[in-house]
């Protein structure tokens, strides 16, 4: 049985909060588990997300920027996730797939079909048993 559960949500919302408060339930009963982010949880998702967060003074399109985050995903899937679950560890994931749909697909405007398909391919078809949303006003969240 796979045990990964992603977290979503703008930022703000508390997803780095419950993660860590999920990660310390699972720790105090001995169960083995994996925290990690995206873009992130690998040596080159952090070098992609310093790209992404640090763009300084050139600009992203957007469809560079969408091929970033499904790099970073592929990397993370194969490297991070996928070995952690193979052990029957829990993944408590900060973002993944959804975030993408939202932020370039709905948020950027570039084709969300082709996103799921982009999705489904940088995750080796990997899904979350389960996502968490975190809703909570713009406002609350800056």
């Amino acid at each position: 049985m796979k045990r990964f559960v992603t977290f979503e949500g703008i930022e703000g919302c508390g997803k780095t909060t419950q993660i860590r408060l999920a990660a310390l339930w699972l720790k105090a009963r001995g169960i083995p588990f994996l925290t990690t982010a995206e873009p992130g949880g690998t040596p080159l998702g952090r070098k992609i997300r310093e790209i992404l967060l640090n763009r300084g003074s050139f600009t992203i399109g957007a469809e560079a920027e969408l091929l970033l985050f499904a790099a970073a995903r592929a990397q993370h899937v194969r490297e991070a996730i996928l070995p952690a679950l193979a052990e029957g560890w829990w993944v408590l994931c900060d973002r993944f797939a959804d975030a993408t749909l939202a932020y370039q697909g709905f948020g950027r405007g570039l084709d969300t079909a082709f996103i799921r398909t982009l999705n489904a391919f940088s995750a080796l078809s990997l899904m979350p048993d389960m996502t968490l949303l975190f809703d909570t006003p713009v406002e609350t969240g800056l």
